[in-house]
């Protein structure tokens, strides 16, 4: 009986005990406090109050949680932007300071609208978010910027400390834990952005167990997004990543560990074909890209067998 307590008792603080996170958690700008210096004050205090046999010692933490920050569908709210990280000539990473270091708590692949103002004219976009749906005190966007496009225009005059009007949240994939037996995420260019924070809800969830192909398609390997993080979740047991470069040349232009996950070319029939039959599971398909790529992609896939239920455009 007395062994049986212990047990339970372990179980019990295994649960509280804090996550650390992955390295790609941190956007590396030195904040502070930084994510890991939280997890360390966490894991600290989880540590005494363990010692002591008092979870209650972990209540004042839980009271200081950050409060949400309210967002309207109908209204904007301004967030000033902390920082802009260049990834490509054309696109870059938007990191936004949120208000009293709460959390927007929004939905998996939910999207916001950006108002700008250029000559005058106002402008509307949507993008969403590729920070964890649980980030607290930042949101990021990966954001591709167009030579002749105006909303383009209005941003790539954004500096740190400048504020941004954003209204929502809007759309979303409605993902529950271990709703999928398999996914099949597949991405075009930025359409990567819904997938990042589905699939790091999967992988920090240590009871969903879902498998996970994620296919990216970009012009070449320097135009892969997101690298480092997509490399650290391809280490999960469920997790597999494969890439379409349209414009690459040679499997010999690529690091080793992409070689054999790669394709040269487009996504074709013949692919989609060979991808759907190699998921653990039958899949359900999740799509983003273009209006086109998304039409395309989900007509590859009705022939390789996926009926329209088990399909999401975003």
């Amino acid at each position: 009986m007395h062994d049986d307590l212990d047990d339970q008792a372990e179980d019990i603080w295994a649960r509280l005990k804090p996550k650390e996170p992955l390295p790609s958690q941190c956007c590396g700008s030195g904040c502070h406090p930084c994510i890991f210096d939280i997890y360390q004050k966490e894991f600290e205090k989880w540590t005494r109050a363990k010692a002591n046999g008092d979870p209650s010692l972990l209540t004042s933490y839980s009271q200081q949680k950050k409060e949400l920050v309210t967002l309207s569908p109908d209204s904007f709210t301004a967030f000033e932007l902390e920082s802009i990280e260049v990834l490509t000539e054309d696109t870059n990473l938007y990191r936004l300071k949120l208000p009293t270091g709460g959390g927007l708590a929004l939905g998996l692949g939910q999207h916001l609208v950006l108002r700008g103002v250029v000559d005058g004219l106002e402008l509307q976009r949507a993008y969403t978010p590729i920070s964890p749906v649980n980030a607290e005190g930042y949101c990021e966007f990966l954001i591709k910027l167009y030579k002749d496009g105006f909303m383009s225009c209005y941003i790539r005059n954004w500096k740190p400390g400048d504020f941004i009007e954003w209204r929502g949240p809007f759309g979303g994939f409605p993902y529950k834990s271990g709703k999928y037996g398999q996914l099949l995420l597949i991405a075009s260019g930025t359409g990567i952005a819904p997938m990042i924070p589905l699939l790091q809800a999967i992988t920090d969830d240590e009871d969903d167990e879902t498998f996970v192909k994620l296919v990216g398609c970009f012009k070449s390997y320097k135009y892969i997004y997101m690298k480092e993080f997509l490399q650290e979740q391809s280490h999960f047991w469920n997790v597999t990543t494969y890439f379409v470069l349209s414009e690459e040349k040679s499997r010999e232009n690529l690091p080793w560990s992409y070689r054999d996950k790669t394709h040269l070319g487009r996504l074709d029939f013949e692919l989609v074909d060979t991808l759907v039959k190699s998921c653990q599971k039958p899949p359900f398909a999740v799509i983003c890209g273009s209006v086109e790529f998304n039409n395309d992609v989900f007509d590859l896939l009705r022939r390789a067998g996926l009926d329209e239920d088990s399909c999401f455009r975003f």
